[in-house]
């Protein structure tokens, strides 16, 4: 090629330097029969990736989820990710599904009041327990599951961790929730490091409210306007709005964002 000759256009579905491909991937979204998951699912499924749709007990939620979702070859698992081993499980299914996992998004989550003054000793255990294991332990196996099949493949891949702004800000009613976030957070970046070396990068997710069926109850009335004047904004996140960041964090564009926690919170929280 002569050296003023303009190189080829690269195509939309190109790989990039690993090999990773921008659309057309295999993608396992925990936790998605509704809420943030559902969007993070669509977001995928409307860039032309195949979708493994996650539930814990909603089946007929996820789906209706599926049922949404824009092209064809999705697929709807069950797992209870806080029995010991289904995460990894639920990874080896997807894999079976698909034909591979290209991307992971760790979504599940579960988030119940427990104070600390005014809980019971046996609920107060019965809280972290649970938090431990679907909020932190689940996505450490299914990370690990899912970084088998990527370096397998040998195309790299993506894991992205939906976090929280409580890991930064506190969260004194839930105070596990704020823990286990906080340690997802932390996950990520250790994997980060591990994993660039087979072109997988590893990132997560901090985000404020979400208007989604989970928190509507506390978006109404005076606790609602509580909440909302968090922001300068004068607002709460839309799904939508997240699901475009996780969309981001996944994408061939991506990976020199990794080992990033990226905050979407509307300016309600700033942390230095």
């Amino acid at each position: 090629m002569p050296d003023d000759a303009a190189p080829a256009p690269r195509r939309p579905d190109a790989p990039d330097a690993v090999g990773f491909p921008a659309t057309g991937r295999r993608v396992l979204v925990t936790g998605a029969a509704r809420g943030l998951g559902r969007a993070v699912a669509r977001a995928f499924a409307a860039a032309g990736d195949r979708v493994a749709v996650h539930y814990g007990t909603r089946r007929a939620e996820a789906e209706a989820t599926a049922a949404g979702l824009e092209g064809t070859g999705h697929v709807v698992l069950g797992a209870d990710l806080a029995a010991p081993g289904r995460a990894a499980e639920l990874v080896d299914a997807a894999a079976a599904a698909l034909g591979g996992v290209d991307v992971l998004v760790n979504n599940a989550a579960v988030n119940t009041p427990h104070p600390p003054v005014g809980t019971g000793a046996a609920e107060w255990a019965d809280a972290w327990e649970r938090h431990v294991a679907v909020n932190l332990l689940a996505p450490a196996h299914a990370s690990h599951a899912a970084a088998r099949h990527m370096i397998a493949q040998g195309a790299g891949g993506r894991i992205v961790n939906v976090g929280s702004r409580g890991a930064f800000r506190g969260e004194p009613d839930h105070p596990a929730y704020g823990a286990t976030k906080a340690g997802l957070h932390a996950l990520g970046q250790s994997l980060a490091v591990a994993l660039a070396p087979h072109g997988i990068a590893v990132a997560s997710v901090a985000p404020g409210f979400i208007d989604t069926d989970r928190v509507a109850h506390r978006l109404r009335g005076a606790e609602g306007e509580r909440i909302r004047a968090q922001s300068p904004f004068g607002r709460v996140a839309t799904p939508e709005e997240v699901a475009a960041a996780v969309l981001w964090l996944a994408s061939p564009q991506a990976q020199w964002s990794s080992g990033t926690v990226l905050d979407l919170n509307g300016a309600s929280h700033l942390r230095t």
